[in-house]
């Protein structure tokens, strides 16, 4: 099956033939995302590209522009007449002003919503870099963003398209050297992994580990040869095997024919990455430890970038029928010699750059290492922090407690007091809450001041013998 990936976003869109020839979008490496549902634009309706991203930062906008610009019937047919260097002069850009004014009034707010969209990402960079409630020059700041005009920040103009086309193009362009520069280092780390991980080794069982390696990569070694992509044993080998046809009648028009997968009468990248597949399955098996397909993924960008450079005379990303047919008319079609040398047959990196690689990672180690040591104080500081500040918040719970208790004792005894005379008064509304005797009532006394009537005195008895 042909790769899926941000490439094929923009090679949906088949009225916009030449125009996608300039915005050829990469094909990702690697494990294809999962494709979620199209959703619906608020603007410009149901998308008509596919939710893969580009990996453009101005992504979403460059789509929604092209699916605007493809519901014009006049922009639609210039576009089918121009030619790929109209495009990328700027020459198509001057037919928006004959648009329909429903497609400028949307263009216009799509361009709208970008600019707003990155003013509040320059003010999220800026409040992350200095104070707060500092005045933005969005005019100067939004000029680093060429893929729109800041001097018009209100409406789409012929100017805006141009900057679009021609900033996608360079930036999609730049795509591949990217992709080999991160591939490289994808490589340096693998051989930085493994040496560390026999250093790590007793003797014998680095022996044995080396003796394993070893191994893998003569069993990596031992696949059939690899056709030149693009040659004639290649192209045939795909006619008969894929196509399940006679190899004595290979006929290079019929075979362009069956894998212009669209029709629209050119092959795209990604058709032709199709056609190595039983070339890359040669080499590479996701079953065999021994088989890298992250290597795949940069043997089939090789493989395309092999025969664009022969074949797409005029640059343009596509392979037209004139162009293919031609190079099937060259010597080296036919002639293809040991075969293809694989990823393995040309190192990825020198000693050198591995030696500035790991210097660069120990680096980066030491640089992590502190600022993991620093937050392990910060955060031993805080849980001393945390602590002492709990140690308070129990001592003030405490005194509160303490005060409540004073508050609630004091309260009862002076509830319960008796009157001056000893009695409990209530309240009126409830009847059984005493109450101390409202005061003035009557004049206090101590109690031990309070006089007892007197007695009479008790008369002497007399004896008997007395009376």
């Amino acid at each position: 099956m042909p790769p899926s990936g941000p490439r094929a976003a923009l090679l949906l869109l088949p009225p916009l033939l030449l125009l996608r020839a300039v915005l050829t979008v990469p094909l990702e490496r690697g494990v294809p995302k999962e494709e979620s549902p199209a959703t619906e634009s608020p603007v410009s309706g149901p998308a008509l590209l596919s939710s893969q991203d580009t990996g453009l930062y101005y992504h979403r906008y460059l789509q929604e522009v092209i699916n605007v610009l493809e519901t014009d019937g006049h922009f639609r047919e210039k576009l089918q007449s121009a030619n790929a260097e109209d495009i990328k002069s700027g020459k198509l850009s001057r037919e928006l002003d004959f648009v329909s004014h429903h497609v400028r009034t949307t263009l216009d707010e799509l361009k709208r919503q970008e600019v707003s969209r990155l003013r509040m990402l320059l003010k999220a960079k800026m409040d992350a870099e200095q104070e707060p409630n500092v005045q933005l020059d969005h005019l100067n700041l939004l000029k680093q963003f060429e893929h729109l005009d800041p001097q018009n920040q209100h409406t789409f103009e012929a100017r805006d398209l141009e900057l679009l086309i021609q900033t996608a193009t360079r930036d999609l362009a730049q795509y591949d050297a990217a992709h080999h520069e991160e591939f490289k280092r994808y490589e340096m780390l693998k051989e930085h992994e493994r040496r560390q991980y026999l250093e790590s080794l007793g003797e014998e069982q680095r022996k044995e580990a080396e003796r394993k390696l070893e191994e893998q990569q003569r069993r990596h070694r031992e696949h059939p040869k690899v056709n030149v992509p693009g040659s004639q044993a290649q192209l045939k080998e795909v006619w008969e095997e894929l196509d399940g046809l006679d190899p004595n009648r290979f006929n290079p028009k019929t075979f362009f024919i069956l894998h212009d997968i669209n029709s629209d009468g050119v092959l795209d990248e990604q058709e032709l990455e199709a056609l190595f597949t039983k070339e890359l399955e040669k080499v590479y098996d996701p079953k065999n430890e021994e088989d890298d397909m992250r290597e795949m993924e940069e043997e089939r960008l090789r493989m395309r970038e092999h025969v664009m450079k022969n074949v797409d005379t005029n640059q343009d990303r596509l392979v037209t029928l004139e162009e293919f047919l031609a190079s099937t008319q060259r010597k080296e079609f036919g002639d293809t010699g040991e075969g293809w040398e694989t990823v393995e047959m040309h190192p990825a990196y020198t000693e050198e750059e591995l030696r500035r690689f790991e210097e660069e990672l120990a680096a980066r180690e030491a640089e992590l290492n502190a600022k993991a040591q620093r937050l392990s104080q910060e955060t031993e500081a805080l849980g001393r922090s945390q602590g002492r500040l709990e140690a308070q918040k129990r001592e003030l719970q405490q005194a509160v407690l303490q005060m409540e208790q004073r508050k609630q004792q004091q309260q009862g005894h002076k509830d319960l007091a008796p009157g001056p005379e000893g009695q409990l008064k209530f309240h009126p509304d409830t009847g059984d809450t005493p109450v101390p005797a409202p005061a003035g009532d009557k004049k206090d006394v101590n109690p031990s001041e309070k006089k007892v009537p007197e007695q009479p005195p008790e008369l002497p008895q007399l004896d008997s013998q007395h009376l």
